[in-house]
């Protein structure tokens, strides 16, 4: 099921005719859904971002609620980079639980030019490019993102695993509360125990070296 207002983060439609009309019911509706500022002064980002590195899989930690994702829980973001210098955006989430009924939302992102690949314009609709999705900061190792955008109104907290260890945990509240959010906004994402034990397993195929095979001589000793 694709549900359009999945979106992040927010995106407001501007166009001709028909398309210009039913971009001001959308900005009306969004001016009157609106969530409050949890930051006054949002500051550019703080690390230039590397495409390659960014794109995959991240799961939501935390959020600013907002009408897109109202209720949602279990809530992912995929990035493929494009043959094209555009990266595919497909969010996932479940609506009202971790066993709720599935939704997505597809769009395309754009970085902007002199920005060090740190803000994007995104697109859920056709050819605009509005939505503004700046990567405030990330870690040296791209395990866990902060994405925010100029009004303050948005904030998402971002991991490469649905339950991270407390230390990243710490560090993505921590961190957005230096850049100025008001943490007590923060919205907690929860995920279903079978994606959290899944990605544990994964994370340890991948990062636990293979024990060594004894040798058909060796003897085996009791």
């Amino acid at each position: 099921m694709t549900d359009r207002r999945l979106a992040l983060p927010t995106v407001v439609l501007s166009g001709l005719g028909l398309v210009a009309g039913a971009a001001l019911g959308v900005l009306a509706w969004e001016l009157a859904t609106r969530g409050p500022v949890g930051n006054a002064a949002v500051p550019e980002p703080a690390k230039l971002v590397d495409p390659a590195r960014y794109v995959g899989l991240w799961y939501e930690i935390g959020r600013y609620e907002n009408r897109f994702e109202r209720g949602c829980e279990a809530v992912t973001a995929e990035y493929r980079a494009r043959d094209d210098g555009l990266i595919d955006v497909i969010n996932r989430a479940c609506g009202g639980s971790v066993d709720g009924p599935p939704k997505s939302a597809i769009g395309r992102a754009r970085p902007m030019s002199g920005s060090g690949e740190a803000k994007l314009k995104v697109s859920f609709f056709g050819p605009f490019y509005i939505g503004d999705y700046w990567v405030l900061d990330h870690a040296d190792d791209y395990t866990w993102s902060i994405v925010g955008e100029p009004s303050g109104r948005y904030l998402w907290l971002l991991a490469r695993e649905p339950s991270p260890p407390q230390e990243v945990r710490e560090t993505l509240f921590g961190r957005a509360g230096e850049l100025g959010y008001d943490v007590s906004l923060i919205r907690t994402t929860q995920h279903a125990p079978a994606v959290r034990q899944r990605a544990r397993g994964i994370r340890r195929s991948t990062s636990l070296p293979s024990r060594p095979r004894a040798s058909r001589g060796s003897v085996r000793r009791t």
